[in-house]
C-alpha cells in the first residue's frame, strides 16, 4: 500500500485524487491533507481518510476547523497557514506527494517534499515553471521522481516508456482550444467572465480554465515539457485538438509517432502518477475508438492567442523569466476574474511585465531569486493595470 500526502484537497485536482483513493483502500492511504479555507469540505476529508497531518491554509480559519473536528475519536495534528502546508508536504512516512495547489504557492511545499525524499506527482506546472531551476537539481540530489500528473505531460511521458535514451526527437502538446476556439477574435473584445469559464471539453477550476482560454496554458505546458524532458523548445510543437482525446504525443528519431488516448478524465494522469511505475485496473468506462469519432487537428492562432508566444519567448530566455511570465499570469488572470482588467488586457500586461524583467534578468536564479521575481511581477502587474479597463 502506497503512502500518499495531498496538498489541495479540496479543488478540482484534490478531490479526484480522493476519489481514486476512496476506490482503491487496498493500494493508498492517505498521510496529509493540505486545504486553502475550505474548512467543511476539509473536515469532511479529515473524517473519511483519516490522515496523521492536517494543514488549513488560511489561518483565520484554523480555530473553525479545529472546532469542526473536536468530536474525532482520533488526534490529527492540525496547523495552519503557508509554513503549515510545508509541514504536511514534507510530514511522514509518504512515499508520494501531490501536488494540486494552484499557482506557484505550489513551490516551497514542493521544494519541501523533495527534501524530505517524496516522489512528486506534479499536478501543479507552476511549480516547475517559477522554479525549474532550482526544482530539477533538488530532485536530482535527492534521488525522488518527478511524475507529472496532468494529463498532457503524462500522455508524454506514458509514450515514453521503453523509448531509450536519446531516442525523443519531438513533442507535440494538443490542446483543446478552450472557451473560445471557434469564437472569431474580433468576437474576443465582448466576451465576459462566465464566457471564458465555459469549457468545452473539462472541468477544471477557475484559474486553469481561464488559462485555457487564453491558451496560455498551452505555453505554460511548452516550459514545463522543456524542463520535463529536456528538449529545446524548437522541438516542442502544440497542435488544437478539439475533441481532448489524444492527450499528446511523441516523435521519435526514425519518425515513428506515438500518441496517449483516452476520455477527458483527469483521473487518468492522477492514477498513473501515484501508480507508477504499476498499472492499476479500474471500472471506468472503456475508451471506444467509435464512440470517440472523428479527431481533427489544426494550427493554434498565434495572432489570436498571443499568449502562446509570450511563453515561448519567456521559455527561450530563461533563468527568472519564466517565473516572471508565469506570476504575471496568475495576477492578471486574478485581475480579469475580478473584473479589474478585460479579458484581452491578460496577455498585453504579461508582455509590459515581460519587457520590463529583461533589463534584470537573472540566468542562474536562486529560490530567493524566484520568489522576489514572482513579488515583483505581481507588483508590476498591478501598476500596469491601471492603464486598462475592465
Amino acid at each position: 500500500m502506497k503512502a500518499i500526502t495531498l496538498l489541495g484537497s479540496t479543488g478540482s485536482i484534490g478531490t479526484q485524487t480522493l476519489d481514486i483513493v476512496e476506490h482503491n483502500p487496498d493500494k493508498f492511504r492517505i498521510v496529509g491533507l493540505a486545504a486553502g479555507s475550505n474548512v467543511e469540505m476539509l473536515a469532511r476529508q479529515v473524517r473519511q481518510f483519516r490522515p496523521e497531518i492536517v494543514a488549513i491554509g488560511n489561518e483565520a480559519k484554523l480555530a473553525e476547523l479545529k472546532d469542526t473536528l473536536s468530536d474525532l475519536d482520533y488526534r490529527p495534528i492540525i496547523v495552519a497557514g503557508a509554513q503549515g502546508t510545508i509541514e504536511v508536504a514534507g510530514y511522514g512516512d509518504a512515499q508520494s506527494v501531490v501536488t494540486g495547489i494552484v499557482g506557484c504557492a505550489g513551490l516551497l511545499p514542493t521544494i519541501a517534499a523533495i527534501t524530505a525524499g517524496k516522489d512528486i506527482a506534479l499536478a501543479n506546472k507552476e511549480t516547475l515553471i517559477a522554479g525549474g531551476p532550482v526544482v530539477l537539481p533538488l530532485v536530482e540530489k535527492h534521488g525522488v521522481q518527478l511524475l507529472p500528473a496532468d494529463s498532457e505531460h503524462s500522455a508524454i511521458f506514458q509514450c515514453l516508456q521503453g523509448v531509450p535514451a536519446g531516442g525523443l526527437r519531438r513533442i507535440i502538446l494538443t490542446a483543446s482550444g478552450g472557451a473560445f476556439r471557434d469564437l472569431p477574435a474580433e468576437k474576443l473584445a465582448s466576451v465576459t467572465i462566465a464566457d471564458a469559464l465555459k469549457h468545452p471539453n473539462w472541468s477544471m477550476g477557475q484559474k486553469i480554465t481561464i488559462d485555457s482560454a487564453t491558451l496560455m496554458n498551452k505555453g505554460l505546458e511548452v516550459i514545463e515539457a522543456h524542463y520535463l524532458f529536456g528538449l529545446d523548445y524548437d522541438d516542442i510543437d502544440i497542435v488544437v485538438h478539439p475533441q481532448s482525446i489524444i492527450h499528446s504525443l511523441i516523435e521519435v528519431q526514425d519518425t515513428s509517432v506515438l500518441a496517449q488516448l483516452g476520455w477527458p478524465d483527469m483521473r487518468l494522469p492522477l492514477l498513473y502518477a501515484m501508480s507508477w511505475p504499476d498499472r492499476i485496473s479500474t471500472n471506468w468506462e472503456k475508451f471506444d475508438l467509435v464512440k470517440a469519432g472523428d479527431l481533427t487537428f489544426r494550427a493554434p492562432d498565434r495572432v489570436k492567442y498571443p499568449c502562446i508566444e509570450l511563453a515561448y519567448a519567456a521559455g527561450r530566455a530563461g533563468g527568472s523569466m519564466p517565473a516572471v511570465l508565469n506570476a504575471a499570469n496568475e495576477q492578471a488572470v486574478a485581475l480579469f476574474l475580478s473584473e479589474k482588467i478585460h479579458f484581452l488586457d491578460i496577455p498585453k500586461v504579461i508582455e509590459k511585465v515581460c519587457d520590463k524583467h529583461r533589463t534584470d534578468l537573472t540566468l542562474t536564479p536562486s529560490l530567493d531569486d524566484i520568489l522576489a521575481a514572482d513579488v515583483w511581477a505581481r507588483q508590476m502587474v498591478i501598476e500596469f493595470s491601471q492603464q486598462f479597463t475592465a
